[in-house]
């Protein structure tokens, strides 16, 4: 699976869960961030505007006139001779402490007319001491696992019919979907008593999604993972 598809995924993720759940389920702006984090862990693009309607509508993005930035009055110049897309985060490559590009969206970006930030980022925490978030809006998003995620997207792709969908997410094993970069915490008997991993096995099961997913780039060789068990478990349904 290339990052471009990687990309797909996660924003045909983004697609179904604005599109299933209720309107106003404050969850669902927490599962965007999980997908986005997830996004995050490969070298994937900026793909925020391919699903920008569903990021502004569920709260996970914000939108402001370029003059609500905190700066603009002491950098109106600056803002003003913006021309195109600019993340808004400067970074000094000599640093002694610089670690890379990886919080380059923590300061915003730029779309003229308009200035965007992701919640829990640290613009946006400017934006609530400002006064210009409030109530829920000023609120964190929530760490949600990711496999609680995928159980979700899962459900909503069955009611699509989206069975490569659902063969894509469960392609990833136990080790990505549970345990992320560190690996799978549980055993096989922890593992299955977790109700997210039971409602996805079964929704892998009811779509017959396990053939696909068997066949996808991501569904790495058993003797290649770091707990044989889990993942065989995880591949026996």
């Amino acid at each position: 699976m290339s990052m471009h598809e990687i990309e797909d995924l996660v924003a045909d993720s983004v697609h179904l869960l604005d599109t299933h759940a209720a309107p106003g389920d404050p969850g669902v702006r927490d599962r965007f961030a999980a997908l986005y984090a997830f996004q995050d862990r490969h070298d994937c693009s900026f793909t925020h505007f391919r699903v920008m309607d569903a990021l502004l509508r569920r709260r996970h993005t914000y939108r402001f006139p370029l003059d609500r930035h905190p700066d603009h009055a002491e950098r109106s110049a600056f803002f003003d001779a913006l021309t195109g897309f600019t993340g808004l985060r400067t970074f000094d490559e000599e640093a002694p402490d610089f670690d890379g590009y990886d919080s380059w969206l923590q300061d915003g970006y730029v779309d003229p007319p308009f200035l965007y930030c992701d919640a829990g980022t640290d613009l946006w925490r400017r934006m609530v001491d400002a006064g210009e978030l409030t109530g829920p809006d000023a609120v964190p998003p929530r760490r949600v696992p990711l496999v609680d995620v995928v159980r979700d997207v899962a459900l909503a792709a069955e009611k699509e019919g989206d069975t490569d969908l659902v063969a894509l997410w469960f392609a990833f094993g136990c080790e990505t979907l549970v345990g992320g970069p560190v690996g799978c915490p549980y055993d096989v008997e922890e593992l299955a008593e977790l109700p997210a991993v039971r409602e996805l096995r079964a929704v892998v099961r009811r779509t017959g999604a396990l053939d696909a997913a068997r066949r996808s780039p991501y569904a790495a060789p058993l003797e290649f993972a770091a707990d044989q068990d889990l993942e065989r478990w995880w591949w026996t349904l």
